[in-house]
């Protein structure tokens, strides 16, 4: 491996040409293992609630009508949660490949998958050698939280894409000024994906980088148009809704679904200050092993710009979404590149320990390139953690192949989780030997090891965890489209909604309690309940006719 990229301020059309093919390979490598990963069976399971469905469904109704392009609604109803970025790209897919869930998911699990080499060309931008870029990108291709959530039909996926985009950009533009158009223009796709303040929290991010490394930028004529021509869309979209829909939609969309989130939790989704350091704890393994040594050694180079960029992301983001009121999981996602940079950074550090063909180490630490220090990595003290790993990992290899019956008689042995977890094992137990030995080679055994392990995991139907926790939708769609008549409004015997439900059954139902449901069958003329089997005494509600169902749910309507 190449350990300089750069020499001093050289510019980019200096390199090697052999320089040149080996960072185009490695970034067509990434590219081709990221693909595989984020498209392995796509569109296997169900979409979920909430987001998912919610954002198939505003897609859905996009070609229905000429104004939904500009004007979208959900159930023909103005919506105003986010801006409209990628519910166009999943409209445009469904044209092309039909209204299912892997056109649903596809738009955002490529770009995600395209984020993966663009941060190894981040990591060439930012550091002197190749090893950590390389490094830096295979944590990212390999951490549990970015593909799962990258490969749903949401928003954080393209968030992670444009964000990376605009980091790239700004990381160029010290070298070429004409990339800071760039930047300009990521940033306005940025706020017609999720809206303007959080595309004002990364630009605040990339501000104060600038602002510390390379404060000259901050006066280029570059930057500025290239901040105008980006917003330029974003103040014509806004612009529309508000001549459209006046002060409804100022209310709804930059207050309710933007602003008020910061100081009031939204749709009871709150948590304490340390929420998301618990998020990275459950999903950041084993990665999460390495970050505080990652962060230590970006706190000692500070005076250089990787270790810049990688304080400025992490304090900035992580301090405002800790602070908000708002807590959901997916929040904290854009935090994951900068672990992967900083992870990545220490891991080459640890690969090169091992390499006695690269200067001499001197109690630690050693003099490069200007006044960079080194901390001698010492991962010796993982080998007890790699090896409690490896025994939780067995522990799931017995009890999903079915081995504690025992326990639960009624357990079905789930043999793609059983060979995931067996993955596991073998990985963090190889790991924990080599590591041991003081073999740097545990670093292509962890790589390749995660690798496999999540492809085993996303080719089941466990990686959405979630469809578990309700009863499932499929089936019961499948009696409401052909039991109703198109746009019939449907009422639920649940406790909540279930937007995946919607989506299925191209139809809008409200989730209701009891007594609302002996209300609406009293006033409406023709009323559709979806009622639980076991209910439907209970209610007593005459005449009842039965039109279908399932084996827990009953679609009913009045006897005509």
């Amino acid at each position: 491996m190449s350990r300089q990229i750069f020499t001093g301020n050289r510019p980019l059309r200096q390199m090697r040409p052999l320089d040149r093919w080996v960072d185009l390979l490695w970034f067509l490598g990434l590219l081709i293992a990221a693909l595989t990963l984020y498209g392995l069976h796509l569109g296997g399971v169900p979409l979920r609630d909430w987001d998912e469905g919610l954002v198939a469904q505003v897609a859905r109704e996009i070609p229905r009508g000429q104004q939904n392009w500009l004007y979208p609604t959900l159930h023909g109803v103005p919506y105003f949660n986010k801006p409209p970025l990628v519910h166009w790209l999943i409209a445009f897919a469904y044209q092309i490949g039909g209204v299912n869930e892997w056109m649903a998911r596809f738009p955002s699990a490529l770009l995600t998958a395209i984020s993966v080499p663009l941060l190894y060309g981040i990591g060439l931008e930012l550091f002197r050698h190749r090893t950590s870029a390389i490094f830096s990108a295979l944590v990212y291709l390999t951490l549990l939280p970015v593909i799962r959530q990258g490969r749903l039909a949401m928003l954080d996926g393209t968030i992670l894409f444009l964000w990376l985009i605009l980091v790239w950009c700004v990381l160029r533009s010290r070298r070429d000024l004409r990339f800071a158009l760039g930047s300009g223009l990521a940033f306005g796709l940025l706020c017609l994906t999720k809206g303007i303040f959080l595309g004002l929290l990364f630009g605040a991010i990339a501000f104060f980088f600038l602002l510390w490394d390379t404060p000259r930028l901050l006066t280029a004529p570059y930057l500025w148009l290239g901040l105008g021509l980006g917003f330029l869309p974003v103040s014509l979209w806004y612009g529309a809704q508000w001549l459209h829909y006046g002060q409804g939609f100022i209310l709804g969309n930059l207050f309710n679904q933007s602003l008020q989130r910061v100081w009031q939790p939204v749709e009871n989704h709150s948590g304490p200050i340390w929420y998301y350091g618990l998020e990275i704890l459950k999903y950041g393994w084993p990665w999460l092993l390495f970050w505080p040594q990652g962060l230590r050694l970006a706190w000692q180079n500070r005076n250089l710009s990787w270790a810049k960029l990688i304080l400025v992301w992490t304090g900035i983001y992580f301090g405002a979404i800790s602070v908000m009121t708002t807590k959901l999981p997916w929040y904290v996602l854009p935090i994951y590149p900068a672990l992967a940079l900083a992870v990545g950074r220490y891991l080459a550090d640890v690969w090169r320990e091992g390499d006695r063909d690269i200067g001499l180490w001197k109690l630690g630490k050693v003099e490069r390139g200007k006044h960079e220090h080194f901390v001698k990595p010492t991962p010796d003290q993982l080998v007890p953690i790699f090896i409690l790993l490896a025994i939780i990992s067995g522990f799931g290899y017995c009890y999903f192949g079915g081995m504690f019956y025992f326990i639960n008689s009624n357990f079905i042995p789930l043999r793609d989780l059983q060979f995931t977890f067996g993955s596991l094992m073998l990985t963090f137990s190889f790991v924990g030997v080599l590591i041991s030995q003081k073999d740097r080679q545990f670093l292509i055994v962890l790589f390749w090891g995660m690798y496999l392990s999540l492809l085993l995991f996303f080719t089941s139907n466990y990686w959405v965890w979630e469809l578990n926790e309700d009863f499932p939708v499929k089936p019961v769609a499948v009696i409401i489209r052909e039991g109703t008549p198109p746009g019939q409004e449907i009422y639920l015997d649940h406790p909540f909604g279930r937007p995946s439900l919607n989506f299925y059954s191209d139809r809008h139902i409200y989730a209701v309690d009891h007594t609302t449901l002996k209300t609406k069958w009293q006033t409406l003329d023709q009323p559709y309940f979806l009622v639980k089997a076991d209910n439907l005494n209970k209610l007593q509600l005459n005449p009842v006719e039965k039109i279908s169902q399932t084996a827990d749910w009953i679609l009913i309507t009045k006897k005509r």
